[in-house]
């Protein structure tokens, strides 16, 4: 029996933040350490004592607040591009502009966590290759090596706002006296001096590109392209927020071309005047038309309930009958929004003692998109997302059923 305790199972505070080196640090560091219950069946549970019981159902509770952010064809699209992009721009040693990318898809779709995954992943990689020194540092001084930088893009955007919500997370010390060339060269040495490979700037949708001040900090990011570091931003519905109107989008490549910065940095930073070009990737949510799309659909379900931890659960709990029509229709295929409709549904099957998901249960789980915790109503993080459907008063079980799994049998291949 697991002897986990309670202090280790329920962390004190607020959840991990990436705000700063330290943090950003940690979360790299015990991202994946969370160990989930073990599986009992309902025998094996009633073996226990009351206390060891109370013990195991938190444990369970916990384990499904923090399901593992599970890949999906779509994300593993946008993960291959975000790291090739960062691959190749770390290990160019010509005086050129670095390619950015964009990546923007709907609320509720793993955007940043994604990002946020590959580019610990590249961190933990490039840090074991340079053997934890950086490699640019200063002779005779070790300067903290720092390869990824995240930062959230200021809810009041300005330039020297953007510039002073940097500098913290290296824990540099910002004199409010500063002018914005000042706060620019200090901005561009703690990314030189860290050896700063990528900086991911999160919400960039907070940006309103009919305030002055904001198209002022959207060239002063594409300023930051100069400076050898790969620039990635990611936010909800880019391309309708008027963040790429100046732009020159390419459909065959996908990049889009920007006019040189207006901003002139100091010693040599701005030292070309050609394009800043930025890659835009979409993170999509699961679609339900094709056989392919089905059966993909279906394999995500598999990977979540393979993590799920109710004492009645079985195979195809969530994939077979008609269930995948009935949880795509409650979630439109919004993987954020499945994580939150199923971690629900398991609290209410725990409580309640039927240990197992079905569709009744779940129709009294509602999803509230208005209350979600930590959700930036000014960064678009709310967002409308096509075909969500309140829980159905009749289920899709008046529906034909989805037949792309069944076993058709022997029969079938005969042809008789």
């Amino acid at each position: 029996m697991n002897t986990t305790g309670p202090t280790e199972l329920l962390r004190p505070g607020p959840p991990p933040v990436r705000d700063t080196v330290e943090r950003w640090q940690n979360w790299v560091a015990t991202r994946t350490t969370f160990v989930p219950t073990p599986r009992l069946t309902l025998a094996g549970w009633r073996h226990l004592s009351p206390k060891d019981k109370a013990l195991h159902d938190l444990h369970r509770a916990v384990t499904h607040a923090n399901l593992p952010l599970l890949q999906t064809p779509m994300s593993l699209a946008v993960t291959k591009r975000l790291r090739g992009r960062v691959q190749s721009n770390a290990v160019k040693q010509k005086p050129t502009t670095l390619s950015g990318l964009i990546i923007t898809g709907g609320g509720y779709q793993g955007k940043t966590e994604t990002a946020c995954e590959c580019l610990a992943t590249f961190e933990e990689d490039w840090l074991a290759l340079h053997r934890y020194l950086n490699p640019q540092a200063v002779p005779g001084a070790r300067d903290l090596h720092v390869p990824v930088a995240y930062v959230q893009t200021p809810v009041t955007a300005k330039p020297k706002s953007l510039c002073k919500a940097i500098l913290p997370f290296y824990g540099a010390e910002v004199n409010p006296r500063l002018d914005l060339p000042d706060l620019i060269r200090q901005v561009a040495l703690s990314l030189r001096e860290h050896g700063t490979k990528a900086l991911l700037l999160d919400d960039i949708t907070r940006l309103r590109m009919h305030r002055a001040d904001d198209q002022g900090t959207l060239d002063l990011i594409r300023a930051f392209m100069s400076m050898n570091v790969t620039l990635i931003l990611v936010g909800v519905n880019i391309h309708s927020t008027g963040l790429l109107r100046e732009g020159r989008p390419d459909p065959r490549t996908g990049q889009v071309a920007f006019p040189p910065s207006r901003h002139k940095l100091v010693h040599g930073e701005e030292a070309t005047q050609t394009e800043r070009r930025f890659d835009v990737v979409e993170l999509d949510r699961f679609r339900y038309d094709t056989d392919a799309q089905i059966m993909a659909w279906a394999d995500h379900l598999a990977d979540v309930e393979g993590h799920l931890r109710l004492l009645k659960a079985e195979p195809g709990m969530l994939t077979s009958g008609t269930m995948p029509e009935y949880l795509y229709e409650r979630t439109a295929g919004v993987v954020g929004l499945l994580e939150r409709l199923v971690e629900d549904g398991c609290q209410e099957a725990i409580s309640s003692g039927a240990e197992y998901l079905t569709e009744s249960l779940l129709d009294g789980i509602p999803i509230n998109l208005g209350s979600a915790d930590s959700r930036d109503l000014g960064a678009g993080k709310i967002s409308d997302i096509p075909g969500l459907k309140a829980p159905p008063k009749s289920s899709s079980r008046n529906r034909p059923r989805n037949t792309v799994l069944d076993d058709q049998g022997p029969a079938a291949g005969t042809g008789s």
